[in-house]
């Protein structure tokens, strides 16, 4: 979600820098620009005194402009906090029962959960991915299946194996997860 958020906002700021950069431009070299656009010659200046005050007489003009600004800085302050939020759990808190938490590393509960998955039957490749919070982590499950693979057999295997396997050791209540089956690209088989 956040990588097309970030393509999206770069493209959309993108293109109006080039097309306000191209019009600047070629009104500056004297080409054509259409007639609604304030700057139209070399000596020209891009909003002249009279459009400068034009709106300052106004009682809504202002606090408008105030609150126009007051959200693009939010937004830009919500865009900036999510570059720096991580996507992948770094840890995972175990209950040990005792009063005391213990701290699971999240790559290492990844890495089981993932070889886990790799040697079940039809399984080519598995990557996993924890997301969520320290004490509710949920997975993102990508599996590659072999040709000869059962989708509903794998995915009833992860399940009951695997993810059942992970959420015991860490002492979960649940860990939902979002898995996602393709296939091994293969070439066609003959008969003779």
């Amino acid at each position: 979600m956040l990588s097309t958020v970030n393509r999206v906002l770069l493209g959309l700021v993108g293109l109006v820098l080039i097309a306000v950069g191209g019009a600047v431009l070629a009104a500056g070299f004297g080409l054509g620009v259409p007639s609604w656009w304030p700057f139209d010659g070399r000596d020209d200046v891009l909003l002249s005194r009279a459009d400068r005050n034009r709106w300052r007489d106004e009682g809504w003009w202002w606090p408008v402009v105030l609150a126009a600004l007051a959200v693009c800085v939010l937004l830009a302050l919500w865009w900036l906090l999510a570059q720096f939020r991580r996507s992948r759990l770094a840890e995972v808190l175990v209950d040990s029962g005792d009063g005391e938490a213990a701290l699971l590393r999240g790559r290492a509960l990844e890495g089981v959960v993932a070889s886990e998955a790799e040697a079940m039957d039809g399984v080519s490749r598995a990557h996993v991915h924890l997301q969520g919070r320290r004490n509710a982590p949920t997975t993102r499950v990508n599996l590659l299946l072999e040709p000869h693979a059962a989708p509903a057999e794998t995915l009833s295997s992860l399940t009951d194996e695997a993810l059942a396997h992970a959420r015991d050791s860490a002492g979960l209540a649940a860990l939902p997860s979002e898995v996602r089956l393709r296939a091994v690209k293969h070439r066609a088989e003959r008969v003779s």
